[in-house]
């Protein structure tokens, strides 16, 4: 890595440290649950958001399939947003779970992780079709100061592939944290922590707890607290190798806020991502 690119994991230390913060607010913007007044406005209602938690949150995670539901004026408004979050001092985090390989891969890391300045600092990806698939991003993160979250334990309650158990009794989803922690190995910056960051599901704490202990320099981007009902009071050991060692996203439940308060939806949106950000502070132990 040169000397002028700072590492993901390095901007987002010094951003944990200064805000006191772990929290990333996810961006899922369904055109159904926006206020009437903004009538489908998907860009204006996120910019919203965003300036409601930059206070309080060291990123956001816009969620690219709702953006991509909308065809060309949705990935106009996903490249507006992240452009705007940027600007507001945000990590961006481009939620898009791609897995392919090849040429494929190098073409999504050149459109998300590359370029001056690139649209997203990170990218969520899909791990399971190999080192092959992976590649093309490590390169980014060398090149560019990029990083990645691969897809480990996921939220979701179905455990049909990442929990068949393998011959030695381990689940699959271990292997894969072992090879997520062997890919990022030589990209560990100067916090401690790699540009290869791993997805695990708060909905499962005794994974996070394993998550830890398997990729000890890695940090965790923990969904499902909020609408999916995960209690961030379980989540105290993913913070184990440092205050930056995990993120924790919330989604719904800040975005959409105001449908439970009454409020305005950019004041509940701050609100609540306050709320979290103090609750996740205290439990992070830091």
């Amino acid at each position: 890595m040169s000397d002028e690119v700072i590492a993901f994991a390095d901007r987002l230390a010094a951003e944990v440290k200064r805000k006191q913060s772990q929290l990333v607010v996810g961006l899922d913007p369904r055109p159904d649950l926006l206020p009437v007044e903004l009538r489908g406005d998907i860009a204006r209602f996120c910019c919203g958001i965003v300036d409601a938690v930059t206070p309080h949150a060291v990123a956001v995670k816009p969620q690219l399939a709702f953006f991509e539901a909308l065809g060309s004026r949705g990935m106009a408004a996903f490249e507006e947003v992240c452009e705007y979050s940027r600007r507001a001092g945000l990590l961006v985090i481009a939620d898009g779970k791609r897995g392919d390989i090849g040429a494929t891969a190098r073409a999504y890391a050149e459109a998300y992780l590359e370029g001056e300045p690139p649209i997203a600092d990170a990218l969520t990806v899909n791990p399971y079709l190999g080192r092959e698939s992976i590649e093309p991003y490590l390169a980014a993160a060398r090149r560019y100061g990029a990083a990645i979250f691969c897809l480990v334990k996921t939220s979701n309650a179905g455990g049909d592939v990442q929990d068949v158990t393998l011959s030695d009794g381990r689940p699959l989803w271990h292997q894969v944290a072992e090879l997520v922690a062997d890919w990022g190995a030589d990209l560990i910056s100067e916090s401690g922590l790699s540009a290869v960051g791993a997805v695990v599901g708060a909905t499962h704490p005794r994974a996070v707890a394993e998550a830890r202990k398997l990729m000890p320099n890695t940090i965790l981007l923990l969904p499902g607290v909020g609408a999916q009902g995960a209690d961030p009071a379980d989540l105290a050991r993913a913070f184990r190798a440092g205050p930056a060692s995990a993120l924790v996203n919330a989604s719904r439940s800040v975005i959409f806020a105001y449908r439970e308060s009454g409020d305005d939806y950019r004041a509940a949106a701050g609100a609540e991502a306050a709320r979290l950000r103090s609750e996740l502070w205290a439990v992070s132990g830091w």
